[in-house]
């Protein structure tokens, strides 16, 4: 007999912790309340919140904790479910100097830190994976990022799709997430958000819940 219906979607959401310039980031507050404000809102039909993870926001801090939420999502899917379930790693980072929130397409072979992380790390111009070659290197997601755009736009939101995720520890997180998607066959996409002082917590936190409803709406092959 052939399946019902489309499968699951799991999303495992990440954010971050403070960073240089930005004492209180959003996303570390959102990722922190999202699992009891998709609770008492909701879940979209369909979709399951498998992990709300808070990273270092610091290149090397973040990659520990990252690897292993991306291995677990490995072993869930083999051990605890259907190997035909859709998994999307979805990353929120803040862009200080932003109005409004970004979807970012891709993201590049380049570590070069405007200013040191969390942990003191300043590279520039370094490969952020070497055997991927040149820091010209890309990565897209396999998202449809204008689409979703779109639909959130249509929404009310105000959201652009982006090509830039910047060079610094966003740009470095995403690099290693899609890479990591492509070999497994998940999918990866990063948000950037702008402070809550230019759109305030509760706008951001009903962004999130549209955004997981036109992930759940999406029809993932």
């Amino acid at each position: 007999m052939g399946s019902e219906g489309p499968s699951p979607v799991t999303v495992h959401v990440t954010g971050f912790k403070r960073f240089h310039g930005v004492a209180d980031n959003p996303t570390e507050r959102i990722v922190r309340n999202l699992q009891s404000f998709v609770e008492k809102r909701g879940l979209p039909k369909g979709l399951v919140l498998g992990s709300c993870t808070v990273l270092e926001a610091a290149g090397q801090g973040a990659l520990g904790p990252l690897y292993e939420l991306l291995e677990s999502t490995v072993l869930g899917r083999e051990y605890g479910s259907s190997n035909q379930d859709q998994v999307i790693l979805l990353h929120f980072g803040a862009n200080s100097g932003s109005y409004r929130f970004a979807l970012e397409n891709q993201a590049v072979n380049e570590a070069t830190f405007r200013c040191p992380d969390e942990l003191g790390w300043k590279p520039q111009r370094v490969p952020i994976m070497s055997s991927d070659g040149s820091i010209l290197h890309a990565r897209q997601t396999t998202l449809p990022v204008k689409e979703i755009s779109k639909s959130l736009q249509q929404m009310g939101y105000d959201v652009t799709p982006s090509d830039d995720a910047g060079r610094f520890v966003c740009n470095y997180v995403y690099y290693h997430s899609l890479r990591f998607a492509e070999k497994h066959g998940f999918r990866s996409l990063f948000v950037h958000f702008p402070l809550f002082l230019s759109i305030d917590e509760e706008v951001q936190m009903q962004f999130v819940a549209s955004l997981l409803e036109v992930l759940a709406s999406l029809k993932l092959q």
